[in-house]
């Protein structure tokens, strides 16, 4: 299996792929986890972080290995980027040493400096606008569990954040329901709204309400994540109160589809966005979406790289 049609190319959000090769990295990434597919790809990854990390950081670092090549860490702290090194030179730079280059940082304008100036593939592994690679892990997660995308509500519930963005272009994509429940003044932007509208394939729904009862009635997934998000913690105990009815708790799933599952992108702050008896629970997927970061990876490097799966 090959993709040339992304070989090369950037991912800088979830819509950059269309829906038929986002469905072909799904596949591939079942296939990488299965062993069905061992490709060998001896190329050098950079992780360019500016943001802690576990998952994405050791989920890339790890597939990488297993394809055979090799991982520069380049923590800001200890390069040139953290004393003011401007992006376009950075950029140019490692477009000369490394083959693929994934960057978490804060402003998607800094992924969008690096794609101008490198032209070796640009991942975003996160920014404060998309997430794309955990939204490959999800949609993997879900498939695995109902065999299907197509028409599966998913319900997300807290702060319209980056994963928020990048559920809602996925399922646009992908023709499933995406309910998002989060107080009125957290809903996502507009922008990301209009662009789903316009990419969603038949089927797809979006719904964005501030009653949790109202998402969450009939789904498959329930979705949720932290209600500060990274450079947001002075203002986390502030937002309990008002994100305190969009907890994921056993109450709320009761309203949810009889076999609904739950999913969380982790870390977890276990008694505010959701309960430990869900996310240690029978319908919990959690550490089985946690795997699927480092299968989507993969998939996706080996994509974007040209390699002959």
């Amino acid at each position: 299996m090959s993709m040339n049609t992304l070989k090369g190319r950037d991912i800088l959000g979830i819509a950059d792929l269309s829906a038929s090769e986002l469905t072909e990295i799904l596949e591939l990434g079942a296939l990488l986890k299965s062993g069905e597919r061992s490709p060998v790809c001896q190329k050098v990854l950079g992780l360019l972080f500016s943001k802690a990390s576990t998952r994405t950081r050791v989920s890339f670092s790890v597939a990488m290995y297993q394809l055979g090549g090799q991982v520069i860490d380049l923590n800001p702290s200890v390069t040139q980027v953290g004393r003011g090194e401007p992006l376009i030179d950075t950029a140019r730079v490692l477009d000369r040493y490394l083959d693929i280059l994934a960057i978490r940082t804060y402003q998607q304008e800094d992924l969008e400096t690096f794609a101008k100036y490198a032209k070796i593939p640009i991942i975003n592994a996160l920014t404060d606008w998309e997430h794309p690679c955990q939204i490959l892990a999800d949609l993997m997660t879900i498939k695995e569990c109902f065999g299907t995308l197509s028409g599966i509500t998913v319900t997300y519930l807290g702060d319209g954040n980056n994963v928020a963005h990048s559920l809602i272009l996925g399922g646009a994509l992908m023709g499933m329901n995406v309910h998002i429940a989060t107080p009125k003044d957290y809903q996502p932007n507009q922008a990301i709204l209009d662009k789903a509208k316009e990419i969603g394939v038949e089927g797809f729904q979006v719904l964005v309400t501030d009653n949790p009862i109202e998402a969450v009635e009939g789904s498959q997934v329930l979705y949720t994540d932290v209600w500060a998000s990274m450079g947001q913690e002075s203002s986390a105990e502030a937002r309990i109160p008002l994100f305190e009815p969009y907890q994921v708790n056993q109450k709320l799933l009761n309203h949810a589809d009889q076999e609904a599952i739950v999913l969380h992108c982790l870390p977890a702050h276990r008694g505010e966005e959701i309960t430990d008896e869900v996310i240690e629970g029978k319908q919990s997927r959690v550490w089985d979406q946690a795997e699927n970061r480092m299968h989507a990876q993969k998939a996706l490097m080996v994509s974007l790289l040209g390699v002959d799966s």
